[in-house]
């Protein structure tokens, strides 16, 4: 909200144009309808920015890269690729005998992307959610009804013409995940993802990997959330270090982890970016990881 306020205090003090920094894109996880009348708020979020005036907008790992076109003004999604590169190269001793590995289909062309410039392998972990089997034996005794059959119809909460079962948000879900593609024994394994909120999906990852026979495991993620309720759980991840970019301050959480959490600077970045912006130059090479630390 502040920084809607300060744009639209910079619109109508006549601003030339605005440009909106923003390295951890907020809501972005909520790019899609994941159920029936679910918002979908990172759609919103760049409406508001857009309404108040800002001309162009600067992030930096979009959970979907698909979210530039929610915008009808310019979008620059830069990576944090480059800056994960350098890290490995001078902190991980063994890195030229990893392997990159993404947690989900999702996260592949990300860390494939990242293999492909180490000239590492890859590794691709299978994730499988599930219904809880005691949940989904919960049918409804009542035959469901069509939405707009009746005007107090339990079910007027779902898109028109759908069925729709309360039961199905109240169930739990049962993650499991395999390895799927590579072989990981005997090597370093370096996690890559965007975002980390609760640490499951690392928590997980991380076993499967250690129970596969690698020898140590690195998590790279892009933006770490880390919510208060979370850090308890952190100190317990099967990492040798958890590795996060600075696009959320973390010097507080960086303190309470005991040596565990590290925090990559993604500043000369996003300055570079925003003084090529300003002079009106190319912003091409950013986007260029053997480029990035050229200027």
């Amino acid at each position: 909200m502040e920084l809607l306020i300060m744009i639209s205090a910079c619109k109508t003090a006549s601003a030339k144009r605005i440009t909106a920094v923003i390295p951890c894109y907020p809501y972005a996880r909520q790019d899609k309808k994941d159920k029936s009348r679910a918002p979908i708020t990172a759609k919103l979020v760049a409406n508001l920015l857009a309404v108040a005036g800002a001309d162009h907008v600067i992030t930096m790992d979009l959970h979907a890269s698909q979210i530039q076109g929610f915008f009808d003004i310019p979008v620059d999604n830069l990576f944090s690729e480059p800056t994960m590169m350098q890290y490995i190269k001078t902190e991980i001793p063994e890195w030229r005998d990893a392997i990159i590995v993404s947690p989900d289909a999702g996260g592949a062309k990300r860390a494939t992307a990242l293999a492909d410039q180490l000239n590492l392998d890859f590794a691709l972990i299978n994730r499988k959610r599930r219904r809880d089997m005691a949940a989904s034996l919960c049918l409804p005794t009542v035959p469901p009804t069509p939405v707009g059959s009746a005007p107090n119809s339990s079910a007027s909460s779902s898109s028109d013409g759908e069925y729709f079962n309360d039961a199905d948000d109240q169930s739990g879900i049962v993650e499991k995940m395999e390895l799927l593609v590579g072989d990981v024994r005997g090597k370093v394994a370096i996690l890559i993802d965007d975002m980390v909120d609760t640490g499951h999906t690392v928590r997980l990852a991380a076993g499967v990997l250690r129970d596969n026979g690698a020898k140590e495991v690195y998590a790279l993620i892009s933006h770490g959330l880390l919510s208060e309720t979370t850090m308890d759980n952190l100190r317990d991840l099967p990492v040798k270090k958890l590795i996060v970019t600075n696009s959320i301050d973390q010097s507080s959480r960086v303190e309470a982890c005991n040596g565990l959490l590290e925090t990559l600077d993604i500043a000369p970045v996003i300055a570079e970016s925003i003084r090529r912006t300003h002079n009106g130059e190319s912003i091409s090479a950013l986007f260029r990881p053997n480029d990035v630390f050229a200027f």
